[in-house]
């Protein structure tokens, strides 16, 4: 019975997570290849640069996350109803976390785009029907 409850928690909650990550348009830093951002985009060197850099951070950071997340999992007890959701609540935080990390990284590389590139991330945003990350000058 735990298990069908614990199951049915995570589901939700992962529906939940990507329902709510559908709404903002995201450049797929790290899960997309560096190659494919640099085309569309039509990045220079020293954006180029910079994407590495950030894939190598966001890279650190989500490792850190997902061990977390492990440690949640395999630690965390789950054994009663309560438990569960207590377990989902710590899931939920985490998932959260790891999602503004990708923003984080989405919005250092969109800062360094020129406003040809930018218009041309709106418009794909749009066509997906997507709201685009607006960069907020430092």
């Amino acid at each position: 019975m735990c298990k069908k409850v614990f199951f049915s928690l995570i589901f939700v909650v992962g529906f939940w997570i990507s329902a709510e990550a559908q709404q903002e348009c995201s450049l797929g830093i790290g899960a997309t290849e560096s190659d494919t951002i640099i085309q569309i985009f039509q990045l220079k060197e020293a954006q180029i640069t910079n994407l590495e850099e950030f894939k190598a951070a966001l890279e650190i950071e989500t490792r850190l996350l997902d061990e977390e997340r492990k440690n949640l999992f395999e630690n965390h007890p789950q054994s009663t109803p309560e438990d569960l959701a207590a377990l989902g609540g710590k899931y939920k935080v985490l998932e959260e976390r790891m999602k503004q990390v990708f923003k984080k990284y989405d919005l250092k590389l969109l800062a360094l785009f020129n406003e040809k590139q930018y218009q041309r991330y709106v418009t794909l945003c749009q066509e997906v029907e997507r709201r685009p990350l607006v960069v907020v000058p430092e």
